[in-house]
Order: structure tokens, then sequence, then C-alpha cells
């Protein structure tokens, strides 16, 4: 939206969007084959605008999260991996994932961050 002022610029007011609709768009950028710069552009923001929110909604800042992620401690071990994962062809960028309940997930720097996100959210919650 331009509007023009009385030196005949052209300046671009800022919409307000209520925290519902920005829950609604972030939400649109985690489903499967999403990419937030084509969400954004579907709602007329800048992409970096809607990252801004999903950060934002991960830390339950200005009441985006209604389920924020909750982080859990990370212990690096020199233990070698168990021969249940085979390791990765080059051996390096490997990363296991121990959950409370006692389930792991092993991946390498290949992984779809998407797909790996959605099964940590699975996990967590059993």
């Amino acid at each position: 939206m331009s509007v023009s002022s009385s030196n005949g610029e052209s300046k671009r007011r800022r919409r307000v969007r209520s925290e519902d609709e920005k829950r609604r768009i972030v939400c649109e950028t985690f489903e499967p084959g999403a990419s937030v710069s084509a969400v954004a552009r579907r709602h007329g923001l800048n992409a970096n605008l809607l990252f801004t929110w999903r950060r934002e909604m991960g830390r339950g800042v200005s009441g985006l999260a209604d389920d924020p992620m909750a982080f859990v401690p990370a212990v690096i071990s020199a233990a070698p991996v168990t021969a249940s994962a085979p390791p990765s062809p080059s051996g390096a960028g490997q990363m296991e994932i121990v959950f409370a309940g006692g389930e792991r997930v092993i991946v390498d720097r290949t992984v779809d961050a998407v797909a790996l996100a959605r099964v940590i959210k699975v996990l967590s919650r059993r």
C-alpha cells in the first residue's frame, strides 16, 4: 500500500497484524514443502520479518507461542557410534539425539531439517 505525501514522495504504510494472523502465517511455513519466502510473498511480507516471527514463536515472545520448543541437555561423548547406526561415509558430520525415554535419532549432515523437526516434536511428546 502506497500513500503520497505532500511533497509527492511515495511512502509505504506498515500493516498491523493480529497475533492470531501472525500465528496462522507462521504455521503455514511449517507445512511440508512450504517455502518461507513463498509464504511471505503470498501475504505481502518481507521474508526476514517472517523469520523473525518464527524465532519469536519458538521463544514464546509476543504471545506467538502456544507450544514453544523446549530444549533438552546435550551430552557430547567420545564414545563411538554403535553398530545399530552405520557411520556416515565421510565419518564426520553425524549427530545423535537421545531422548529421556531412550529413543535415539542419528542423522548426518544431509538430513532434511523439516523432517527432523517433525520427528523430534513427535518423540519429545512421548
